[in-house]
């Protein structure tokens, strides 16, 4: 099998190591805009061979899209006008409900398969490209009833492979339930930076009395604006509920402190460790 992944990026490089490492695909075509992203790719040996968008397309059995999310619902439909019955596309972004309502209709919808394989780190670039990346992480998988069964079958063998759990969901659920777990540490996390960059203006301050607390909590700060502005933007409604429901709890939290509320603050806090329960 030939596989192209658009986009040689952190998901797609890792995606295209994986590929390699696991003997799913004989040869793998890079195609980013970027020609140092397919430079670096070349050399990092993600890839085999980089190409044009349309001549990367043109050859492969399959085609993974891992663009910035802003970009993949037009991609695709460019795709799947050119793809044939053969021919299995499938996405990797996070967000997912603008892509199945634009590709709702296409003659060629079957030969979509929209995924959100729930990994990623703060870095960026092909360079950031991890062996191993997904072993152990959910993948959803999105409307599967409107993917051909062979198209589907071929995405749910390739993430197996990888050693990936599946899960089944509409597009409007993955979004909000992506909104509840991924989207909302991200831009707390950014805001958190803003913070501290705005009150602690002694920079060497930070670094020297920055713990491990902090530097976990404000790590996904340092992820890619050219990343997570799209995915905000496009995800925009779920982000600003969860967002709502998060400046709430802040809120609660500042008065029990206005107010000496040390119970209040215990009770809270025990609340919040029942999430040791899910997260072991």
């Amino acid at each position: 099998m030939t596989a192209a992944i658009i986009g040689l990026g952190l998901i797609g490089g890792s995606f295209a190591l994986s590929l390699k490492e696991h003997g799913l695909c004989q040869k793998v075509v890079g195609a980013d805009l970027s020609a140092d992203h397919c430079r670096k790719a070349l050399e990092l040996g993600l890839v085999d061979s980089t190409a044009p968008f349309e001549e990367a397309i043109a050859g492969a059995d399959l085609i993974a899209l891992a663009t910035p999310v802003d970009t993949i619902p037009i991609l695709a439909i460019k795709i799947l006008n050119r793809v044939d019955d053969r021919q299995v596309v499938m996405d990797m972004g996070s967000i997912k409900q603008e892509l199945c309502e634009v590709t709702a209709m296409h003659p060629r919808r079957g030969r979509l398969v929209a995924t959100h394989p729930m990994w990623g780190t703060e870095h960026s670039g092909p360079e950031a490209a991890c062996r191993g990346a997904f072993r152990g992480r959910t993948v959803v998988i999105c409307e599967k009833e409107r993917s051909d069964r062979d198209a589907l079958h071929t995405v749910e063998r390739i993430y197996t492979a990888l050693g990936m759990p599946l899960t089944y969901m509409s597009a409007e659920d993955q979004d909000l339930h992506s909104a509840y777990i991924s989207h909302i540490s991200h831009i707390t996390s950014f805001a958190l930076a803003l913070t501290v960059l705005e009150k602690e203006r002694e920079e060497e301050h930070i670094f020297d009395l920055a713990g491990g607390g902090f530097e976990s909590t404000v790590r996904l700060a340092k992820s890619s604006p050219q990343t997570w502005a799209p995915i905000f933007l496009g995800n925009k409604y779920n982000v600003l509920d969860v967002l709502r429901e998060h400046i709430h709890q802040l809120q609660i939290l500042r008065r029990m402190l206005e107010k000496d509320d040390r119970e209040g603050l215990v009770e809270a806090m025990k609340r919040a460790n029942t999430i040791k329960r899910i997260l072991k």
